[in-house]
């Protein structure tokens, strides 16, 4: 008989949940320790975000405030780039390291981007299959271990692990975007660099937590019922 909700392979979640927890509170720590730092130009979050767009010959992308901490996103489809109220009139380096980097997701929308569209198909696949996944995996089980309906449970919840190896790149590639810009001397001083590049840096950990997680979940999974056809 198994369990799933109370079986040894369980450890894999706890450990899963274990790095996710590091990884957030060491962005935390970082970006605020770096939201201390004043930007020696003055600029805010905001401003640095439409000078980084103007200079990139974007003049379709509004930006907004959004309510948060942290919740600073780019909505490719609404063209609108969204900062949290902690980060969008803030002078510190964090701030606008993390603006610069949402900005990053607006020029990678511009220059049509091939991860960030895939990124972007995969994301209605990847609410169906964690909708799906688990009701498909528990009718299987109760209807004797029906390896056909859980194979595809687990081929389903596997989406969303292959829509956080997809994240990586987007995300890596904007944070390098946003530090050639900031590198460039029109919005942070050369000293300044190095402090946004640890704030992205730090944050770029929590998607490669995210990926992990995903990655162990879907592990435990195959543990759990990858014997289950080869038994019938």
């Amino acid at each position: 008989m198994i369990y799933p909700f109370f079986d040894r392979t369980y450890i894999l979640i706890i450990i899963g949940i274990v790095i996710s927890m590091i990884a957030s509170g060491f962005v935390k720590r970082t970006f605020n320790k770096y939201s201390e730092v004043e930007s020696k130009k003055g600029f805010t979050a905001t401003d640095a975000a439409r000078y980084i767009l103007e200079g990139a010959g974007i003049h379709d992308v509004r930006i907004e405030r959004v309510r948060g901490d942290l919740t600073d996103h780019y909505d490719p489809h609404a063209k609108v780039l969204r900062l949290s109220d902690t980060t969008a009139n803030s002078t510190s380096v964090a701030a606008i390291g993390v603006a610069a980097h949402e900005v990053g997701h607006a020029i990678q929308d511009q220059k049509d981007y091939i991860p960030l569209r895939m990124r972007a198909a995969l994301v209605p696949a990847a609410n169906f299959g964690q909708m799906v996944s688990w009701p498909m995996i528990m009718i299987g089980m109760f209807a004797g271990m029906n390896g056909t309906l859980i194979d595809l449970g687990i081929l389903f919840f596997s989406i969303s692990f292959l829509f956080q190896i997809v994240t990586l790149p987007v995300e890596f590639n904007a944070s390098s975007r946003a530090l050639k810009i900031l590198a460039d001397g029109g919005i942070l001083a050369s000293d300044e660099v190095p402090q946004a590049r640890k704030v992205l840096g730090a944050a770029a950990m929590t998607y490669v937590a995210a990926a992990l997680m995903s990655f162990l979940q879907v592990l435990r999974l195959v543990l759990m019922f990858g014997g289950i056809n080869s038994d019938d």
